[in-house]
């Protein structure tokens, strides 16, 4: 193993905040919490709580308390189907299950050629408030479970209730739990996006003709105003969360697919997307009622800024990230002005996987299932440990709740202690 491989991370000074991550993008939205890893592992690897075999998809954890929450694709009755699966947080056994319907993705998502293979499943993460679990299917259906239990309390099936238009290689975006109210895309007509109440699934409000992406909305508060920015085949449109009133848009390209959520720091907004789309950021602005967003920059290529699937975490000013397209093995984390899209440094070898922000550290999962914690530093690249975890391909966006990293890949869920006691 490399010398650097062995580096132990001093002890914080700082105390570890406990917390949920209650949905795709963490407790915030913007895949962040303010829990701290006070300690990094030696070349043994951080503390194994447990690890199980968990069967096809790129379905990320929710967690609250002694419970955790993800989908995986599963033979029921014979046929492939997305599952909802509960497990105990403290040991990883399973409590209940759900089935969700049928799963068919086009091909796409790992059975490719080359570096790209590795499995299929669902890409979707559920969402849960703590006593209940949203979940939006392949086939956009949404609904909502008992998180004790796993009872069915409602569900609405776009497709059939509101003219909706699934998209290739089927939903992959999260429910957004934001107020009380459940956000998604993927309806038709003028229901394209539509705000749900998540205590009983009535309808708040229903508007726009969009189609939709696989990229999760994210909330934000932008010059005070909070609201909801949904990442569409149109562009960037932010809406009044309460009502569904248009703040502002942003007309960006679509080719093929769009994956990775918005990215919001202060004023500014930063997108991108594979396939040759590029990146851009705009600077939102308001006079009275009426709201501006005007371009700071447009990147019309994959290289050097582009995120194919895996969002950016930002910290200091710099979106720290896994940027490229299609790299599957060797893609780079690299830092990058969100003010100008300068490339301040970047480092080969992570692939497509995720990353987050766990207090002033990025935490990253590589494509191969290595566990890599990232002193975010402008200057240059700063590893302060890593460590092999699963084996499988891991697209799936790492968590930290309570003293506990969840990591997932298409064979195996696993959870590592990291809580320092």
């Amino acid at each position: 193993m490399h010398p650097r491989h062995l580096l132990p991370l001093l002890a914080l000074t700082t105390t570890l905040h406990a917390a949920d991550w209650p949905q795709y993008r963490g407790p915030n939205t913007d895949g962040s919490t303010p829990e701290k890893i006070p300690h990094a592992w030696l070349s043994t690897g951080p503390k194994m709580l447990w690890k199980t075999a968990s069967t096809n998809g790129f379905s990320s954890f929710a967690v609250a308390g002694a419970r955790c929450f993800m989908l995986e694709g599963r033979d029921v009755d014979g046929a492939p189907q997305e599952v909802l699966v509960a497990r105990d947080a403290n040991t990883g056994k399973e409590g209940w299950t759900a089935a969700l319907g049928s799963a068919k993705y086009d091909g796409g998502g790992g059975d490719g050629a080359g570096d790209n293979k590795g499995g299929d499943g669902p890409r979707s993460t559920p969402t849960t408030d703590g006593a209940h679990v949203f979940t939006m299917s392949a086939r956009l259906v949404l609904q909502s479970f008992d998180g004790a239990t796993g009872k069915e309390l409602w569900k609405h099936d776009l497709m059939a209730e509101f003219a909706g238009r699934n998209i290739q290689w089927q939903n992959a975006a999260s429910p957004l739990l934001e107020g009380g109210l459940l956000y998604v895309a993927g309806g038709g007509g003028d229901s394209s996006l539509i705000a749900f109440k998540a205590e009983d699934g009535a309808v708040v409000w229903k508007a726009f003709d969009e189609k939709m992406t696989h990229a999760t909305p994210v909330a934000a508060t932008i010059l005070g105003q909070r609201q909801v920015v949904f990442f569409l085949q149109s562009g960037l449109l932010a809406v009044e969360p309460k009502t569904g009133k248009e703040l502002w848009r942003y007309k960006f390209d679509y080719s093929t697919s769009t994956a990775a959520s918005p990215v919001v720091a202060g004023d500014i907004v930063y997108c991108s997307a594979g396939y040759g789309v590029g990146a851009g950021a705009v600077k939102i602005a308001k006079n009275g009622d009426q709201w501006t967003a005007t371009e700071l920059y447009r990147l019309r290529t994959n290289k050097p800024v582009c995120n194919h699937w895996s969002t950016p975490v930002l910290f200091g000013g710099n979106l720290y990230g896994m940027f490229s397209f299609k790299d599957y093995a060797k893609g780079p984390v690299k830092c990058v002005e969100i003010k100008d899209g300068s490339v301040k440094w970047e480092q080969p070898g992570f692939g497509a996987g995720q990353v987050i922000l766990a207090g002033d550290k990025v935490l990253a999962l590589s494509d191969a299932g290595e566990l890599v914690l990232i002193d975010p530093q402008p200057g240059a690249y700063k590893e302060l440990a890593r460590a092999k975890v699963v084996e499988g391909k891991c697209w799936t966006t790492p968590v930290l709740a309570n003293g506990r990293i969840y990591v997932r890949s298409t064979k195996e869920a696993a959870c590592f202690d990291v809580s320092g006691k």
